[in-house]
Formats: C-alpha cells, sequence, structure tokens
C-alpha cells in the first residue's frame, strides 16, 4: 500500500510584482486586515532559515495577510519600505507600517505580532 503524503498549501503569499504587491497591501487596508511581511533574499541564509517560522506564524495567525517579498525581484518595493538588510519582518495595519523588525529572531516577531493583537 502506498502512502502520499498530504501536501499542504501555504498560507503565505509570494509578491511577484509591484502591481501585486499594492494589490495586496491595498486590499488588507480596505479590509482593515493586518499585514506581516517577510523581506527576503535566496542569497541570505537566516532569511531562508525563517522561512518555516513564517509559515508557522501564517498558520497560526489567520486574521493577518502573510505576504514574502524577495528584495532582489522588487526592489522598488523594498526601497519604497526602507529595507536594508535581510532578513526584515514588516507588520502593517491599514496601509501604515506599525512595527519593523531586522534579523531572524522568532521570539521578538511573535511577542510583537501579539502585541499588535492586544492593542486593536
Amino acid at each position: 500500500m502506498a502512502q502520499h503524503k498530504q501536501v499542504k498549501k501555504s498560507r503565505v503569499v509570494k509578491v511577484d510584482s509591484e502591481e501585486s504587491w499594492n494589490f495586496f497591501t491595498t486590499q488588507a487596508a480596505n479590509k482593515g486586515c493586518p499585514v506581516m511581511v517577510h523581506f527576503t533574499a535566496s542569497w541570505c541564509m537566516p532569511s531562508v532559515a525563517m522561512n518555516p517560522f513564517f509559515e508557522q506564524l501564517a498558520i497560526t495567525y489567520q486574521d493577518f495577510l502573510f505576504l514574502t517579498v524577495d528584495v532582489d525581484e522588487l526592489k522598488g518595493v523594498a526601497t519604497k519600505m526602507e529595507v536594508k538588510a535581510m532578513p526584515t519582518f514588516v507588520l502593517m495595519s491599514k496601509g501604515a507600517k506599525v512595527h519593523k523588525l531586522v534579523g531572524a529572531n522568532p521570539h521578538e516577531i511573535k511577542k510583537r505580532v501579539h502585541a499588535f493583537i492586544l492593542s486593536t
């Protein structure tokens, strides 16, 4: 009997253009949905190492929109969001930055998401 692996669909949306960035962030702002963004680069090992954590965060906090942005593919978005190092995590609400965290620090990211939830 063959075993089948269940493939789970990602809850993190990869932003592939400035147009999709504008679409997702505008839609979320209009719906009052907070957005957590992981600015990453394929060559940055701390960024890559944070992907499973970020995916788990997206499963835990389903009322948020989770986006990932490759800074090499979307330099304009990275510049607009003042991203200078990877990984950078940005929490947005109503289209505005609420928190920005630079570095691979899962505990601090969870702490800020939880604090945001408590403050709303």
